[in-house]
């Protein structure tokens, strides 16, 4: 018996947002408009997957670098736990955190 498995938006979301939280400097996920997606959006078509962040960093932390090991770190989860390559994670960074 041949099926297909889906995973949902909010899975992937959460999963991302782990990926992320992982990533030494970033504080957090800043808050969202959308219900239920705070920090993380979860796109795409025609079988591609899209993902945006939205983060809070440390003071000091280098932004190019963090934002690289953010990307790099959410597509090995996402590839790892949901068997997904992303097409492309956009990472925004909305707050850096307060000064020390």
């Amino acid at each position: 018996m041949a099926g297909e498995a889906s995973i949902s938006s909010d899975i992937l979301a959460r999963y991302a947002a782990d990926a992320a939280r992982e990533v030494p400097g970033v504080r957090g996920l800043s808050e969202s408009p959308i219900p239920g997606r705070r920090g993380v959006r979860i796109g795409g078509s025609n079988g591609e997957v899209r993902v945006e962040l939205h983060l809070a960093v440390d003071w000091g932390t280098s932004i190019p670098e963090l934002g690289r090991d953010v990307q790099q770190r959410v597509r090995d989860y996402l590839q790892r736990m949901a068997d997904i390559e992303p097409a492309v994670v956009d990472v925004v960074v909305d707050e850096v955190g307060p000064r020390p």
